[in-house]
């Protein structure tokens, strides 16, 4: 999958003295868990930026004083007022450990009901898989090629590899919606259809 690297420092203190002067300085405070584990460091936002503000799903190679960590964003505070970032807690990725993750999907095919004017609606953005970090994916194709007008794909219909997908799998993903205009079209051609029978 794809990683993202970002450098940071080990903190000193850890108190509310010790992060006013973190974030004074302008790092940001961070945590990472793994387990019983606890690591405290600081990085900044030029570091973080790639990871925080982006719709893709990064694995994160934390190089904290030299030791680098495999690691997921967990959570990220924002200050109410400002909108300044406050906090940022990551997960430590342990080999042969599962983790519960969300997972962008991506939609790819060609669609022969969205060639006919049907309109592909995607009511799902992100799935929640269960995965060991060697089986990560960045993301999970769902290929609309065989959808037709008014059909849609489950996520019963996904195949996973490697991974478990938690959603229920009567959730739809993606659909193609026929229009109100192909819906009147139809309905102008059975009328059309019925008047030249009549004559």
């Amino acid at each position: 999958m794809q990683t993202i690297t970002i450098s940071g420092k080990a903190r000193a203190g850890v108190g509310k003295v010790a992060t006013k002067a973190d974030r004074a300085a302008g790092n940001i405070p961070c945590v990472m868990y793994a387990g019983n584990e606890v690591v405290h460091f600081t990085s900044t936002l030029s570091e973080l930026r790639g990871i925080l503000y982006t719709p893709k799903f990064f694995k994160a190679l934390i190089n904290i004083d030299g030791t680098v960590h495999e690691a997921l964003l967990k959570d990220v505070q924002v200050h109410p007022v400002t909108e300044e970032i406050r906090h940022i807690d990551f997960h430590k990725l342990i080999p042969g450990k599962k983790v519960i993750v969300d997972v962008p999907i991506s939609v790819v095919g060609s669609s022969q009901g969205v060639r006919e004017g049907g309109k592909l609606l995607v009511k799902v953005r992100k799935l929640k898989v269960k995965s060991t970090p060697e089986n990560l994916v960045d993301h999970i194709e769902v290929d609309i090629t065989p959808l037709k007008l008014g059909q849609s794909l489950k996520v019963r219909d996904i195949k996973p590899e490697g991974f478990e997908i938690l959603n229920s799998p009567s959730i739809p993903l993606v659909s193609v919606e026929i229009t109100r205009a192909l819906r009147s079209a139809a309905t102008d051609a059975a009328k059309a259809e019925a008047s030249s029978k009549k004559k």
